[in-house]
């Protein structure tokens, strides 16, 4: 008992020097900011503050979404983003509504990248209900397969019973590397 008490002191004492070092560098940086600088961030703050809850929640998983992707994926969405603000005002509306319809699993799909989100709708099977434990293993090999392998994986989601799709993807994610594109094959086929 002892001992759980002194572990809970360190991480307690941990976690308040870690909040106390973000504290005093955040300090560092508002003393460093200009009056006007300072001015901005509050208002931005308010205006922060003054969203409703699910739509801070909202950009909060979309930053962090952005910040999951690697840099060729973050261009080729800077890229496109750049296309779209080239369009016609309705042009870029209908878009929108039509991003909109789609229902928040398609949505949330998007928030993957260009190349997995436009798959995810085939994938979302399989991977819509990961433990929390194994959500990062799950990501990491989904990123990591090319094209063909999402397509062999997504023919596999469509046709694998549901009781039998946690089961499926720990295997998939226990697959090395160098034996994945070999494994998905060999599951398809048979």
């Amino acid at each position: 008992m002892a001992l759980l008490g002194a572990v809970g002191l360190v991480v307690s004492i941990a976690g308040i020097a870690v909040s106390a070092a973000q504290d005093a560098a955040a300090g560092a940086r508002w003393q460093a900011m200009s009056p006007a600088a300072q001015a901005a961030w509050q208002q931005r703050r308010i205006a922060w503050d003054a969203l409703l809850l699910h739509e801070r929640e909202d950009r909060r998983a979309r930053y962090a979404a952005w910040r999951s992707l690697d840099e060729v994926q973050r261009a080729r969405l800077r890229a496109a983003a750049a296309e779209v603000a080239a369009l016609p005002p309705e042009h870029q509306a209908a878009l929108r509504t039509q991003f909109a319809v789609q229902d928040a699993m398609q949505r949330n799909g998007w928030r993957l990248g260009p190349a997995l989100g436009a798959d995810w709708p085939r994938l979302q099977p399989l991977f819509a209900y990961v433990p929390p434990g194994e959500r990062d293993a799950a990501l990491s090999v989904l990123h990591q397969l090319d094209a063909e392998q999402r397509d062999d994986l997504a023919a596999l989601a469509q046709r694998l019973p549901p009781q039998d799709r946690d089961a499926f993807r720990r295997e998939l994610l226990a697959v090395p590397v160098s034996q994945r594109r070999a494994w998905l094959r060999h599951q398809r086929d048979r």
